[in-house]
């Protein structure tokens, strides 16, 4: 749980505004005409953005018409929640790999892992998702919430408790299907890649990034659905503002911008998961030995 949390805090931080940009990106073209206008109005034509502009793009007005730190805005609630989010993660995933043979040969050991990783989401997400919409109100590029007390205070008072939850099981239902790929494809190439078993950074951040990439690519969709209810609260759109899950988070985006619109972010998501899962599953690989190493240590010292 110790190594889980500090590699959710690494993982988390160090990506950050590219998952700013893929949040911006989902967001974007779901906002009305007029809102769209307003947000671009005064950038140049190089830097207006549209609903389909790319996250170079969204990289360039971002340098251009606003300071770059307003990227990180939002970070301390990535911070607060990641430590305590990710030792119920990799704790529950090691507890459940075990216990449902997930260290086997074969398609006992993939099913075991995929549920391993799938309970492991549930358990973390129940904690996360309120920092997630935290993060996700302050990563807009029309936020103005300067503090995550702030901010939680007016979505609380506004919109009620109900409204930090009201994405959970959309995320369950994206988060379960990627976390059983992701934790599934990760061991798999772990095991291809080192089939000894040995601390091995490189292999963990190779076995991890294609892991991370692969897993994101196929969640595009509910990931564009769960930003859309995370951010409810701030665009002009009654239906948006009024959304009540993830069945009519999709239809108000096929809607509104084509079937196209379900894969809102999936470039800057595979830019984000990809090394960010990478960093993880290295930081947890990391620490995890380093502290089996002091606890063996330890037990020789004794």
């Amino acid at each position: 749980m110790l190594a889980g949390a500090l590699a959710g805090i690494s993982e988390h931080t160090v990506i950050y505004p590219v998952d700013a940009i893929k949040t911006r990106m989902q967001v974007l073209p779901s906002l009305s005409p007029s809102a769209l206008l307003a947000q671009t109005s005064g950038a140049n034509s190089s830097s207006t953005l549209t609903a389909s502009s790319s996250l170079l793009s969204h990289l360039r007005h971002a340098s251009t018409t606003q300071s770059l730190r307003t990227l990180w805005r939002g970070v301390a609630s990535v911070i607060m929640g990641a430590g305590p989010a990710h030792a119920m993660h990799f704790g529950t995933y090691e507890f459940v790999k075990e216990v449902a043979g997930g260290d086997r040969e074969g398609l006992r050991g993939v099913g075991g892992t995929a549920l391993a990783g799938a309970m492991a989401t549930t358990a973390s997400d129940a904690f996360m998702n309120p920092f997630d919409v935290i993060k996700q109100r302050m990563q807009l590029q029309s936020s103005t919430y300067r503090s995550v007390i702030a901010c939680a205070k007016h979505v609380h008072a506004t919109e009620g408790l109900r409204a930090f939850y009201i994405s959970y099981p959309t995320t369950l239902l994206m988060n379960i299907p990627l976390q059983a790929v992701q934790f599934s494809v990760y061991e798999i190439l772990k095991s291809f890649l080192n089939p000894t078993g040995e601390y091995s950074p490189s292999t963990h951040i190779a076995a991890g990034g294609v892991a991370g990439g692969v897993a994101a690519a196929l969640t595009t969709p509910l990931d564009v659905a769960k930003t859309l209810l995370q951010t409810r609260g701030t665009s002009n759109d009654a239906r948006i503002r009024n959304a009540r899950g993830m069945a009519e988070a999709l239809k108000i985006i096929v809607a509104r911008d084509g079937w196209k619109g379900l894969r809102r972010g999936m470039s800057a998501r595979v830019v984000t998961f990809a090394p960010s899962t990478a960093i993880s599953w290295a930081s947890y690989e990391f620490f995890k030995s380093l502290i089996k190493s002091q606890d063996y240590q330890s037990s020789a010292m004794a």
